[in-house]
């Protein structure tokens, strides 16, 4: 059951008057509400967590007026909630955050109605502001997730960042010390004091004595994407890894590789990436996915065909999220990282065919052409607002 925090006592029409009190001097009120302020408890249904602080029957009444605005099940496990009760168990009101941008808000719907109910949806007041944030990798900040956040943004800015260039780096393993980013973007600040982001207009990325660039462009009537100074899309045929980044390479493709099981020389075909076990596995490419299931020392294993004769594999799974069949795109969750199988402890093997035959996947992805430029009728627009984008880091470094 939901624990709750008592706080001080709110508005009230009497309070005891404190020990020695003068006589005729100012009578205190007593309080007539308390507040209590929580999270949501995990598995905790609206209508537990009403009864644990309300009269049963005012619990019940509370829960159908709050039924009429929004569905119960929505009610998540850690979310802030306050409540105000009086003292023979009424609700006098109710607030509970439903995600980072809304929350449910319960009360009187007039001052002259203080024993009637009524629930609304509302939107968290926000604002927007420009915003360029700018670090550098290295031993105090040897990830994109830290470096990101000596720079006084949040992972959510890490993950928008990498995925941008997920086409040109694998986060995985190619960022060293020294590589250094800077970007523009919208933040957008809440009233609940939290932080999103909106889409980054531009970014560059320094990595191993190369500058790479984005500029966001939306052709009329299309999706927004990036593309480099010269008009060429980022969007590749393959992403450079199954993982979003953090993790690192343990084991590289090869033919020959002592197993760390069985102690023995054998293939190795495919690429082992340590990972915490649950961390998300994303199809690296548009396709269908053509095996799901166990599948021996490979544990839990999910297979997606591509064009081109390609066919990415996904071994030893904590969980698997598609089915046979089903057509996924790129970047879709296939699965999340687990020990499965023949295995020492958490980790991705990801492994790539072509053509029915195992092909080194880093090398692989290294030989993938760049992608499609910008139509030569749009080239006049893409380069007025690349201009206008890169104005947004000035002054140039």
């Amino acid at each position: 059951m939901l624990a709750g925090v008592l706080s001080a006592a709110a508005c009230g029409r009497e309070r005891a008057a404190p020990a020695g009190a003068a006589a005729g001097a100012d009578r205190y009120l007593k309080p007539d509400t308390e507040e209590i302020a929580g999270t949501v408890a995990r598995d905790a249904t609206l209508a537990a967590l009403l009864r644990a602080h309300l009269a049963p029957e005012h619990a019940d009444a509370a829960v159908q007026v709050i039924a009429r605005a929004m569905d119960p099940r929505r009610l998540r496990a850690g979310r802030p909630f306050t409540l105000t009760r009086t003292l023979d168990g009424r609700l006098r009101a109710f607030r509970c955050e439903i995600d980072a941008d809304q929350y449910l808000r319960v009360e009187p719907p007039s001052p002259e109605s203080p024993r009637d109910l009524a629930a609304e949806i509302v939107a968290y007041a926000r604002r927007e502001e420009p915003a360029v944030a700018e670090g550098r990798i290295d031993a105090a900040a040897p990830s994109l997730f830290q470096a990101m956040e000596a720079a006084g943004e949040s992972v959510d800015l890490s993950i928008e960042l990498a995925a941008i260039f997920s086409g040109e780096i694998d986060f995985n393993s190619e960022l060293q010390p020294g590589d250094a980013f800077r970007l523009a973007f919208r933040r957008i600040l809440r009233e609940n004091g939290t932080v999103a982001y909106g889409p980054i207009a531009v970014a560059e990325l320094d990595n191993g004595g190369r500058r790479l660039q984005a500029y966001r462009f939306v052709p009329p009537g299309g999706q927004a994407s990036y593309y480099d100074a010269s008009g060429r899309s980022l969007k590749r045929f393959f992403l450079k890894s199954p993982l979003r980044f953090e993790p690192r390479i343990t084991s590289r493709f090869s033919y020959s590789r002592r197993h760390p099981v069985l102690n023995v020389r054998r293939a190795h075909l495919g690429v082992d990436y340590a990972a915490p076990a649950g961390a998300p596995v994303v199809a690296v490419a548009h396709g269908t996915v053509s095996r799901a299931g166990v599948a021996g020392d490979a544990g839990r294993l999910v297979a997606v065909r591509h064009a081109s004769g390609y066919e990415s594999m996904y071994l030893h799974l904590s969980s698997i999220a598609v089915r046979v069949g089903q057509r996924v795109a790129q970047g879709d969750l296939v699965g999340r990282v687990g020990s499965s199988g023949l295995s020492t402890g958490p980790h991705l093997d990801y492994r790539l065919r072509k053509n029915g035959v195992y092909v080194n996947p880093i090398t692989e992805h290294r030989r993938m052409p760049p992608g499609d430029p910008i139509p030569a009728a749009l080239m006049a627009d893409f380069l007025a607002c690349r201009d206008r984008a890169a104005a947004l880091l000035s002054p140039p470094r």
